[in-house]
């Protein structure tokens, strides 16, 4: 039977609409003919197609809104790292099967179309990616949320790989256009830096203070939807853009100053240029907090006009939103939204105080000391000299509590301070967040803990219940459904689709872990993915990689405390081993690293240099005879990722005990089913509860052993001496074996290892070697090892981040799902879509 003939009459109605769709879009919209497009132009064409359907499920989702007001959760986060979004937004619609049959009917290659698509690089890692997931699983749960964010110009750089070493080019993403998002000017902002507060006495003589900026900048909205899975709620990500007040000086151009004539232009434009620059020196520090408070304040006032749009007063600004911080970079908003009630609205100090604490909630990502943001205080002062103002005067309140409730306490009250006086002043914004919020969470159950113990001890003290886990989790629709369809079709056929929006689903795998037909299947589909990896590699690289080898892969970003270099000391060890017995047998390995490197991190760029040296050495040595290859993959990114953790049959997730906060690549590993290697930290420790202790290669000191290892003195250097493989490995590297003998290149690594490691590489390095033997034997098994993939997969349910968010519905903002019912499925008869509702003010 024919393909045509399955397709039903309603079916074909949709799929002819598609392609009439494509036909206008891209001739009207791209000026363009079957004879002059270019593969962008279909994408562009494709994509608005897409975006037009949702126009009218966001249309409805607003309107429901203004009709039956409901509470919105405010995602404040400096990172989103969204990924494409066709592919998913085709999935999330049930749009795929329908645009795929128009595209080929249209003469078209839907795939070649998604993998065109350039990928917004507005974040760096897990804080991006991780906000993502929660946009999509809040749409796909029917709550109501705007995550806010910076339409960054140039995102996080494209990463090279030029001689071993990292060279970072700029990523122009907005280059091929952007057919997702709708600009907004009517709904901007303006936003002051700099200049003076004053006094002033309002009409009825109340003693009230204003401030006067030095400069202002309009902050432009940039709206794109974020459509949930299978329902018709479209939440909105807004992006701010910043602009000149006034672009262009005529004056000074005309008296021959032409880069007077533009120069506020270009200062505004700055602000939202590119994502994190390099803040080693002052004025990239000053930039990092001008795009902090920028994106912060246009967010606040945005919401503060959406509660005002359909109420008299700022009262009750709490039951319309939940604004979530995530991380340290948004907590400016506690000083932000203080000054707007105080200042703009005319709020007492208590007032607002009440309604701040009330509306925030802050989300801590680290445990990192450097990783908790602080800003010297002259820098603050000279940027935000009213929210300073309203800074001390925080802290003088909380301080005068502290004291009463621990007299004579010096050292904690410096501890729990925002302003930091040990040395140059500084303000901390961490402390700040915290006294300044509802709630407190931690992002994995140990994570939680430590914060409780050690790294928030103090406010867990004085604020006993504030600090809740709220353990990550990533969304299967683009990490299973999107980047894995061979999976997601074993799964659908295996135990339906329900899986999609309930991942505990997954547990009706356990049931067929003993069916042998079963296990064949699952072992197809990623014998299958790895082949398609292998070929690709091939044909872009014409690399040889043997996809019956074990694909060990490390991706995430590069850092010491993530351990690539311990990756690296088990590949030399390897090496060694081969090179003293050439017929040794040795499990075939590929070894895959992906990730990238702060640039001004100089340890962490001389990481990469070394993995991609070892490659060098490893994959052209005849005694290695192909048994172990090692690659790093630049530019590691979202539509990287949907290859990744598909093809992988072992992640490496081996960060120091205590480090990580939680991770989120581990997740999307073992959906996929990867069996991982890992030390207790971060979200390792629940994900190994969950999938059972027999399914998970443990291996590494735990935190106590950490703490205890530092307390007692750790000297790494007795490691090296004690262990004569470890001694072997670091002394080939310090001997320029893997740097055409150059001695110097890798003494930095060699020298910070031997006298200082700070991450117990050593103490870790031979259980890690040991476990890694394990490793081997359990691969060798195929049937266990299929075993143990399944079941890895079955138990994942907790690792949702539909699963997260009802966690946080639950245990912190209180937002009620709020199904859309659609009513506008046209513009209507009288052309007014949105009309004030002032007459339906709720009684206070």
């Amino acid at each position: 039977m024919s393909a045509e003939k399955k397709i039903t009459g309603r079916q074909r109605q949709r799929i002819n609409k598609l392609k009439r769709a494509f036909a206008y879009n891209l001739f009207y919209r791209q000026g363009a003919t079957i004879r002059t497009a270019s593969l962008n132009d279909y994408y562009l064409a494709v994509s608005s197609t897409i975006r037009d359907r949702m126009q009218h499920l966001f249309v409805n989702s607003v309107e429901a809104l203004l009709e039956k007001e409901s509470k919105i959760v405010g995602y404040l986060s400096a990172e989103f790292l969204m990924g494409p979004h066709l592919h998913n937004n085709l999935i999330n619609l049930a749009l795929y099967d329908d645009v795929a049959t128009a595209a080929k009917e249209s003469g078209l290659d839907l795939k070649k179309i998604i993998d065109h698509e350039e990928e917004p690089g507005l974040g760096n890692g897990g804080l991006g990616r991780l906000a993502a997931c929660y946009l999509d699983s809040l749409a796909s749960l029917q709550i109501p949320a705007i995550g806010y964010g910076i339409r960054y110009e140039y995102g996080m750089f494209d990463q090279e790989i030029e001689n071993g070493w990292q060279k970072e080019i700029s990523d122009r993403w907005l280059h091929p256009g952007n057919p997702w998002e709708i600009k907004k000017p009517d709904q901007a902002c303006d936003v002051g830096f700099g200049g003076h507060s004053e006094v002033y006495h309002d009409e009825e003589g109340n003693r009230r203070m204003r401030w006067i900026p030095a400069r202002v900048v309009t902050g432009i909205p940039y709206d794109t939807p974020v459509p949930g899975y299978k329902v018709n709620n479209v939440n909105l990500l807004r992006l701010w853009s910043a602009e000149a007040h006034s672009s262009f000086d005529f004056a000074d151009f005309n008296i021959g100053d032409y880069y007077g004539a533009v120069e506020e232009k270009i200062k505004a434009e700055t602000i939202t240029k590119v994502l994190y620059p390099n803040d080693e020196q002052f004025r990239g520090k000053q930039l990092r907090l001008e795009q902090q408070y920028f994106f912060v304040s246009c967010s606040l006032q945005d919401m503060i006009r959406i509660h005002l749009f359909n109420n008299d007063t700022l009262d009750d600004f709490y039951e319309d939103f939940a604004i979530q911080l995530n991380d340290t970079h948004p907590s400016v908003a506690v000083p932000e939204l203080m000054r707007l009630l105080m200042d703009v609205h005319g709020y007492s100090w208590e007032r607002a105080w009440d309604i701040t604490r009330k509306t925030l909630c802050y989300t801590n990502h680290t445990l990192l000391p450097e990783a908790m943001e602080k800003w010297r205080l002259d820098l603050f002062a000279g940027l935000l000299p009213r929210h300073l103002e309203i800074i001390f005067e925080i802290n003088r309140c909380f301080l005068d509590k502290v004291r009463l409730k621990y007299p004579g306490d010096l050292a904690r009250i410096s501890r729990m301070s925002i302003i930091d006086e040990s040395g140059p002043r500084y303000v901390r914004m961490a402390n700040l967040a915290c006294i300044g919020s509802k709630a407190i969470n931690g992002v994995a159950g140990m994570h939680t803990e430590l914060l409780r113990k050690h790294t928030l001890a103090d406010f867990n003290d004085i604020y006993p219940g504030k600090i809740r886990n709220v353990t990550n989790g990533v969304t299967p629709r683009r990490w299973i459904a999107v980047s894995n369809p061979r999976l997601t079709s074993l799964l659908n056929e295996s135990i339906g689709k329900r899986w999609i929006t309930d991942l505990y689903s997954l547990k009706k795998l356990e049931k067929l872990v003993d069916d042998s037909g079963f296990r064949q299947a699952w072992r197809k589909v990623k014998e299958k993915n790895k082949r398609d990896v292998a070929a690709m590699a091939l044909r872009a690289e014409d690399l040889l990689i043997d996809p019956q080898a074990m694909f060990d892969v490390q991706v995430k970003r590069i850092h010491e405390y993530k351990r690539q270099h311990l990756n690296v000391l088990h590949i030399i060890t390897l090496y060694n081993r081969i090179k003293t017995d050439p017929n040794i047998e040795i499990t075939p390995r590929i070894f895959v690293f992906g990730g990238k490197a702060a640039p001004g991190y100089f340890m962490a760029k001389r990481i990469i240099k070394l993995i991609n040296s070892v490659a060098e050495v490893v994959n052209s040595d005849p005694d290695v005879r192909d048994r172990l290859k090692v690659f790093f993959v630049p530019n590691y990114n979202v539509k990287i990722g949907h290859i990744v953790y598909p093809m992988t049959d072992l992640s490496e997730q081996i960060s120091q005990a205590g480090m990580e906060a939680s991770g989120t690549g581990n997740m999307k590993f073992s959906m996929n089913g990867a069996l991982t290697i890992g030390t207790l930290d971060g979200a390792n420790v629940e994900i190994r509860e969950e999938v059972g202790a027999d399914n998970f290669f443990l291996f590494g000191l735990n935190v106590e052993e950490v703490m205890a290892l530092r307390a007692d003195g750790y000297s790494p250097m007795d490691y090296y001496r004690n262990n004569e493989e470890l001694k072997g490995v670091i002394d080939l590297i310090a001997s320029g074996h893997f740097s055409h003998g150059d001695r110097e290149l890798f003494r930095p690594i060699v020298d910070s290892l031997l006298y200082d490691d700070q991450y117990t590489l050593f103490a870790d390095y031979q259980d890690y070697i040991d476990t890694q033997q394990r490793v081997g034997e359990v691969f060798a098994d195929e049937e266990r090892w299929t075993r143990m993939s399944i079941l890895n997969v079955a138990r994942m349910g907790k690792f949702s981040s539909d699963r997260s968010i009802s966690d946080y519905n639950r245990k912190i903002w209180d937002v009620k799902p709020f199904p859309v019912q659609l009513k506008w499925q046209r513009i209507p008869e009288d052309g007014v879509l949105f009309k004030s509702r002032k007459s339906k003010v709720r009684k206070k």
